[in-house]
């Protein structure tokens, strides 16, 4: 019998790596050996913070910055990251904003920036780097939701609807893509300790199952065991404290 495709070690970008979750996947990623690009939006010494954390840590990083809502920025973001380490393998969808706004106080202003970043630019990216995992045969698309998608969560309407939006994206992905040996799954976090939940009221941790946050460096398990997963796609993993259980 022949081995299944691996795509690690393998390049990885992971969009939006400069803080919280998508930091803590680049470094996961970068403690199996792939080679990880780093894309960021504003906040160059960060991602540069990241990059550092990963060398020491015996990996290879880059970071590049771009904003991955606009195609442009894409193409030039992806085309750096190829010609620095090579067709990309693994890609992580985690850029992501979100504005606290009860249903009276949304705005299409804000319905459409929220869409932009959360559902646009993961297809943008997606699109960007399929044709390099079908070169491959072999590639790993990760998507990150929310909890919010299925419960709704306290944040806005805009954030709700677009982490349902990248699950749905997502299942169509797995099904379409079967055949180059690409798997498509989505993660789901709710109470993690980073700032984007800064000035949102969170539950006590004492009133969590497990009675406490969860923290990024647990998210990016998840990603460390899904791009070592050949045989999962179109699955959504709750991350949660059993706050929502599926």
């Amino acid at each position: 019998m022949s081995n299944a495709p691996t795509v690690f070690p393998g390049h990885a970008l992971v969009t939006g790596a400069g803080r919280g979750i998508g930091r803590a996947i680049a470094r996961a990623l970068g403690g199996m050996g792939c080679r990880v690009t780093v894309n960021y939006l504003r906040n160059r010494d960060a991602a540069q913070e990241v990059v550092a954390l990963i060398r020491a840590e015996g990996g290879n990083a880059q970071a590049i910055q771009g904003d991955v809502s606009h195609p442009n920025a894409v193409s030039e973001v992806v085309t750096a990251a190829r010609h620095a380490f090579g067709p990309i393998a693994i890609l992580v969808n985690n850029a992501g904003i979100g504005q606290r706004l009860s249903v009276f106080e949304a705005t299409v202003e804000d319905f459409d920036a929220t869409f932009a970043v959360n559902v646009r630019s993961a297809f943008l990216v997606t699109q960007a780097v399929l044709q390099d995992m079908r070169d491959l045969n072999a590639g790993r698309l990760i998507f990150l939701s929310s909890t919010a998608a299925m419960t709704g969560g306290v944040i806005s309407t805009a954030y709700a609807g677009s982490k349902a939006a990248v699950i749905g994206m997502m299942h169509h992905y797995a099904a379409s893509l079967l055949p180059w040996n690409i798997t498509a799954n989505a993660i789901s976090p709710a109470f993690i300790d980073t700032d984007i939940f800064a000035g949102i009221p969170m539950p006590p941790a004492e009133s969590l199952p497990l009675k406490r946050l969860g923290r990024p460096e647990e998210v990016a398990e998840v990603a460390r065991m899904i791009v070592t997963c050949g045989f999962m796609t179109g699955q959504t993993i709750q991350v949660n404290a059993g706050r929502y259980m599926t």
